[in-house]
């Protein structure tokens, strides 16, 4: 399955963007979709997760009550509404999927197996 990210930009802190994860060759049934970021100069960070069939949300400490992770009905997008944006929440943002996941391994990025090009989300403060 190949994943492609979009829905980043500029926005103003306190603003809000919604970014779409979106696979093509395949559909989301069965995997973990995750979202990732990377600030400059920082190691990839989890920022939230969704299993597929279960429904089952994960969201790191840093955006839990801000941002919500969603899935379509067509089993083919993620999406992470992100909202009261930080200027610590500017990165680039990753989404990534993997079908064999456990729950000790959901927030850990070398975990998955297939990743979509990144999305700048830059806040201003």
């Amino acid at each position: 399955v190949q994943l492609q990210a979009f829905g980043g930009g500029l926005v103003q802190a306190g603003g809000f963007l919604r970014l779409s994860c979106r696979a093509s060759g395949g559909t989301f049934s069965n995997y973990v979709v995750g979202w990732f970021r990377q600030a400059p100069g920082k190691e990839r960070e989890f920022v939230a997760a969704i299993r597929w069939n279960s429904r089952h949300t994960y969201y790191s400490d840093s955006v839990k009550g801000r941002f919500t992770i969603s899935r379509d009905s067509d089993r083919t997008a993620v999406y992470l509404q992100m909202n009261s944006l930080k200027p610590e929440d500017t990165a680039v943002y990753y989404c990534a999927a993997d079908s064999s996941l456990i729950l000790s391994s959901i927030r850990q990025y070398t975990q998955y197996d297939y990743w979509g090009q990144g999305t700048q989300v830059t806040v201003s403060s």
